[in-house]
This record gives structure tokens, sequence and C-alpha cells, in this order.
């Protein structure tokens, strides 16, 4: 069996390859969802500021079973509030509404053309001498971005958070991440859940029939067996919470890899509809 890692190494961060994405999650659903994901063996919870979802996952978290200082919480900060002092005071904000005493991941959420990439970093890294985080990483960089934000941290960056899926080929965004030890968490991991999106795929459906495993297994397995590679899917479902853990029991072959790769279409995006996006590659 090819070996798939249940926790991601990354510029000193240890990253569990599975996480609990919670957007658009709120309130009791929210904070059931959190607390029922760490009972069932997930240490990864995902959040952000703008999600308005703070205060239910740290209530799920302190609601479960496991020990705070077993769980990887990430949250992020919003580019309205990426400007030095804006960002530390949304860093604390969210630690408030967590009510946690310092995250593991402090992400900027997306570039903000008006804002140098100079100074969020640099802001985002004196959020995490201050203590804030334990961890410091990006959210929708390019490539370009990528170079810009490595060449003034004076902090390791452990991460960039992407949408990536079979739908959509982030090759070069890989290549980058890779190459400076940054591992690629991957958020809305399943692409599109309609009829024709990518849980749809006849090549997908083949492959869970062979492996015995849902559509969704499929295309998380595909996440996690490969390098450097984290994977944050969104449930409320128990039954689904626990299925998109159950990953890490089976291997894909290298065919049905490049199978589940080829799927990439130039149209393959999902989140499209964010005016201030960077120029993706």
């Amino acid at each position: 069996m090819t070996h798939a890692p249940t926790v991601v190494d990354a510029n000193g961060a240890h990253i569990p390859a599975i996480g609990l994405g919670t957007w658009p999650m709120k309130d009791d659903e929210c904070r059931i969802a959190v607390a029922t994901a760490l009972d069932l063996g997930y240490r990864h919870i995902d959040t952000a500021a703008m999600y308005g979802n703070e205060d239910a996952v740290g209530d799920g978290v302190r609601a479960s079973s496991v020990d705070r200082d077993d769980v990887f919480v990430t949250t992020k900060v919003w580019p309205d509030n990426i400007r030095d002092g804006d960002l530390q005071r949304s860093a604390e904000a969210s630690l408030e509404r967590l009510g946690l005493d310092t995250v593991d991941l402090l992400l900027i959420h997306w570039p903000n053309r008006e804002v140098s990439v100079r100074e969020c970093i640099g802001a985002l890294c004196d959020a995490k001498k201050r203590g804030l985080t334990r961890h410091i990483g990006i959210s929708n960089f390019t490539t370009t971005l990528i170079d810009e934000a490595l060449a003034v941290t004076s902090e390791p960056l452990v991460c960039n958070q992407v949408e990536y899926h079979p739908n959509l080929n982030q090759g070069a965004l890989l290549k980058r991440c890779r190459q400076n030890g940054l591992a690629v968490v991957s958020y809305c991991p399943l692409g599109r859940g309609d009829v024709g999106g990518t849980m749809d795929e006849a090549v997908v459906k083949d492959i869970a029939t062979t492996h015995g495993k849902t559509p969704g297994q499929i295309v998380l397995r595909w996440h996690v067996q490969q390098p450097g590679v984290v994977a944050v899917p969104k449930s409320a479902n128990p039954e689904r919470i626990a299925q998109n853990l159950a990953v890490f029991d089976f291997a894909l072959t290298e065919d049905e890899m490049a199978q589940l790769s080829a799927l990439a279409k130039p149209d393959g995006r999902v989140v499209t509809n964010i005016a201030f996006a960077p120029d993706w590659d």
C-alpha cells in the first residue's frame, strides 16, 4: 500500500492531513459538528474570522473529549484587516471568540491589492512573535505572491490554503510550495458536489466501486496520497464526517491517481465570485 501520512510536516508545523472545514456552518450546527469530528478522531479544525463561527468552533472544541493541546486549530484574517496593527487586532479578536490563548495556525485569508505583501507578512510574523499563533501561513496566494512572501518573511510560512480538487490543476502552485517546504491545504477538496460535479464523474464512481469506498473517500484519498497535501472537507453529517476521515486504510494505484488528476478542466474552479481574487496561475 502506498503510504499516506496522517500528518503533514511543513516547515516545523505538524498538520493533520484531514481537517474539518467549517464554512458556512454556524451556531449549534457548527458546535456539534466540531465536537463530533474530534470525538471521531479528527485533530484539525479550520475556521476564519469571516466565517462568523469562531465562537461555535471554540465551544465545539471544549465540548469534545479531546484535550485542547491535541487539536490543531486554524483561523484566518480577512483581507480588510491585514495591515500592520489591524491584523494583530483581528487575531486577538479571533482568540477571544474562540476562547483560546493561541491558535496553531494563522493565515492571511486573501491577499489585498491595496496592502503590500511586505506589510501584511510583517504583521503576520509579529502576531506569531506575540504568541497569538504557533505557526503562520497564507491562503489564496499565487506562485508570484508566494515568492514575494518568502522574500520578506522573518518566520517560517507553513502552508498555502487554496482551492484544489481533481477538476482544478494546481501543478505550478504545488511545485512552488514543495520547493519551499509549504503544505498545500485544499479547500473545496471535493469540488462541486452537484450533478455533473467532481464526485459525479464516471472515473470517480468507477474507482469508488473498485475499492468499495464512496466517491468522496476516493477524492480525499487522492489528496492525501500527494506529498505535502492536506484537505479540509466540510460536513455537518456525522456519517459523512466519519467517512471523510476513513481514507488511510486503502491506496489508489498510480494509474488511478493519474486518471483523477486528468479530470482537471480550464473552467474547473468552484470559487469564482471573489471580486478581489488575484490573477490565478
